[in-house]
């Protein structure tokens, strides 16, 4: 992607906050042209810092069919993003000089794809994703609250997926590239416009967080 040097996000821990906070990724593959799947994806590190994303589809999704090869792969991860009105500006009250732009922070992870269909894998999975979703509810649902039988039905239903990863590569465009007093503006008004996280964000990252 487009990579300003003021926007590049470099910081380990911070790309993997955000995958971990912001697991709704886009999966983009090359499958007789561009495929693009919506799904959760959790990161797993091992102890010698390589990672792997992990996941699963419908078995019916065109993706999943055994003909299915390793192929490369990109996976997009969103966090907060929106709309900065140049009104916010302190500037623009003095030259007009001000456009509208859109902030936001993203990662993108590269590597190559596989498919998993052992049932014992799966309910691994589903486990781990089961726990990091419901971590912040007073009951957590767990997976054996749902009868066996069934369960074996929808983990039969399911095709596990493994992103073996290349590359991350991440971008924070948070108004680093505005003069202090601007940066203040766009809290400031993301604050009334009731985007508080997105505030946060532009906040530490202008404060040098």
């Amino acid at each position: 992607m487009y990579q300003p040097r003021a926007f590049r996000q470099t910081d380990a821990t911070a790309l993997d906050d955000l995958i971990r906070d912001f697991p709704f990724a886009t999966l983009v593959i090359e499958q007789e042209g561009l495929a693009a799947n919506h799904l959760p994806l959790l990161l797993r590190r091992r102890g010698d810092g390589r990672a792997t994303l992990v996941g699963h589809l419908a078995r019916a999704n065109p993706m999943c069919d055994e003909g299915f090869e390793p192929v490369s792969a990109l996976a997009i991860f969103h966090g907060p993003q929106g709309y900065i009105s140049p009104n916010w500006y302190p500037s623009k009250a003095r030259d007009g000089r001000a456009v509208p732009t859109w902030n936001y922070a993203v990662v993108h992870v590269r590597g190559t794809l596989t498919l998993e269909h052992d049932p014992r894998w799966l309910r691994a999975l589903l486990n781990q994703l089961t726990d990091h979703m419901e971590s912040g509810f007073d009951t957590p649902w767990r997976l054996q609250d749902a009868p066996e039988d069934y369960l074996a039905r929808m983990i039969a239903a399911t095709v596990g997926v493994r992103l073996e990863v290349r590359e991350i590569e991440g971008k924070w465009k948070l108004s680093q590239n505005q003069p202090e007093e601007n940066q203040k503006g766009v809290i400031s008004g993301l604050g009334r416009d009731r985007q508080p996280e997105l505030a946060a964000w532009v906040e530490k990252v202008t404060a040098g967080g």
